[in-house]
């Protein structure tokens, strides 16, 4: 009897150290590494108004905030799709799990990077990706560190990709349609015009309702569908159909119709940009649903 309950206080003594060592034993490395997750900068995403991309292989990129809104400025000028521009300064934001010293860039491949990106005079480099976690090592200041791949995807866009497909920029502010150079319209000469919030048309036996005017506006004019958006030069020995988008200021957008099959295609001259819109959303982009005596 003695042996046994010997034998009992020894395990007892036994599960009281293991439960012991489990509750005061240090926190593995990554539980500690998840509690700790390291800030990469201090920046913030709105402070800046100039951003270069540089490839090894390919033709930087640079952006520029104009008026209070990004613009691409190389390879050449467009207006530039806000979020595109928002998704590349994300980088600032970015926390790691793994900070080293910038002591052998090689060894993160960051001698030599695929991919340099410059935030006024704040500079980011990307390099190699880590094959466990299949992150990326980037380099801020005097730190390396380990980040989501999705910030290099979001700088590596095709700078056609990071053209704002608006029609008009957000300044422009819709007033009517001089839609009398198509020749749909021709024979009416049709302007549509917003007057005191109430859809106007020039035709005066035309038949139009404000929710049908309405909702072709929100749907085809303030959702554009476009496909994609190129640079254009005009060419001068060429003769398109035109529209013109009048705005509050009372100035006018011109628009030339380029194409209307397989595909609807519009050149902006004064921007220098082609919009490709797929063509039965184009077509209705370009007819307001008004009724006249000859439609």
């Amino acid at each position: 009897m003695r042996s046994r309950w010997i034998v009992n206080l020894i395990l007892l003594a036994l599960v009281a150290g293991i439960v012991s060592f489990l509750y005061l034993r240090p926190k593995p490395v990554e539980e500690k590494k998840a509690q700790q997750a390291i800030a990469i900068s201090n920046l913030k995403i709105g402070g800046f108004s100039h951003v270069s991309i540089e490839f090894p292989a390919r033709a930087g990129v640079e952006f520029e905030k104009i008026d209070g809104y990004w613009h691409i400025v190389k390879p050449f000028k467009a207006r530039a799709d806000q979020m595109a521009v928002q998704r590349i300064l994300a980088i600032v934001a970015a926390e790691s799990n793994d900070k080293f010293p910038a002591t052998d860039l090689g060894r993160y491949g960051l001698d030599q990077p695929k991919i340099k990106v410059k935030l006024d005079n704040e500079e980011f480099l990307f390099g190699t990706y880590n094959p466990v976690s299949s992150d990326q090592y980037v380099a801020y200041k005097d730190a390396v560190y380990l980040v989501s791949s999705s910030y290099s995807d979001f700088a590596s866009v095709q700078v056609e990709e990071a053209i704002d497909k608006n029609l008009l920029k957000p300044t422009e502010k819709v007033a009517g349609f001089d839609f009398s150079r198509l020749e749909q319209w021709e024979s009416v000469r049709l302007n549509v015009d917003i007057k005191d919030g109430k859809w106007t048309t020039s035709v005066p036996d035309a038949k139009l309702t404000q929710n049908d005017m309405n909702e072709w506006f929100d749907t085809y004019w303030k959702n554009v569908d476009v496909k994609s958006v190129e640079p254009y030069t005009p060419d001068r020995k060429a003769s398109y159909a035109s529209f013109e988008v009048k705005l509050q200021d009372g100035s006018k957008v011109h628009f030339d119709r380029i194409q209307e099959a397989p595909e609807v295609i519009l050149g902006r001259p004064d921007e220098g940009m082609m919009y490709h819109l797929p063509a039965d959303f184009g077509f209705t982009l370009l007819n307001p649903p008004v009724t006249t005596n000859s439609k």
